[in-house]
């Protein structure tokens, strides 16, 4: 009986082991990193890739860069003290593109820039400024101007062409105070 003895006691120590757990926070960790980790990654990707891209591609400059610009004028002053002009460009008419001439776009802009002599230089290149938002406004199709967003792309597109024209930055924005279809 003795050997049965120190046979069962071994038998006994393994038998009253726990078994290890299934779960634990081992097991969830990998799951708990990829919902914390996702949203992080997902940001960044959104932040430094993607809108900058889109920026690049419609010929938006990117904010810190602007605000950067923004914050000193070529004579070193703050951007606060810079002057802001507002030109009026009143009743552009033009057809709209794909409608032979049966719909026309009435557009009214006022034009914000900044310069010593941002009025005169509009008014000096008025017939080349004008000429310019014709072009830009009478290839658009009624499709592109019912887009979401179609003022902004066509704001950017002459902001760019008016600098252009004017041969610097000096063109701020462009507020519409007219935009008609008929």
């Amino acid at each position: 009986m003795a050997d049965d003895r120190t046979n069962s006691e071994p038998a006994d120590k393994t038998a009253a082991a726990p078994a290890p757990a299934g779960g634990g926070f081992k097991a969830w960790l990998p799951l708990i990193i990829s919902i914390l980790l996702m949203p992080a990654l997902a940001f960044g990707v959104a932040q430094f890739v993607l809108l900058p891209q889109l920026q690049k591609g419609l010929g938006i400059k990117a904010v810190a860069s602007e605000a950067a610009t923004d914050g000193k004028t070529k004579s070193g002053k703050d951007g606060a003290d810079a002057k802001h002009e507002t030109v009026a460009m009143n009743k552009l008419l033009v057809n709209v593109a794909g409608t032979e001439g049966a719909r026309y776009l009435l557009v009214s802009m006022s034009v914000v820039g900044t310069g010593a002599d941002f009025k005169n230089s509009m008014q000096d290149r008025n017939a080349q400024l004008i000429d310019m938002a014709s072009n830009t406004l009478n290839v658009k199709t009624l499709a592109d101007l019912e887009k979401p967003g179609a003022r902004n792309l066509i704001r950017t597109e002459l902001i760019n062409g008016f600098n252009n024209i004017l041969g610097d930055d000096v063109v701020k924005e462009i507020y519409f105070t007219e935009f008609a279809i008929q």
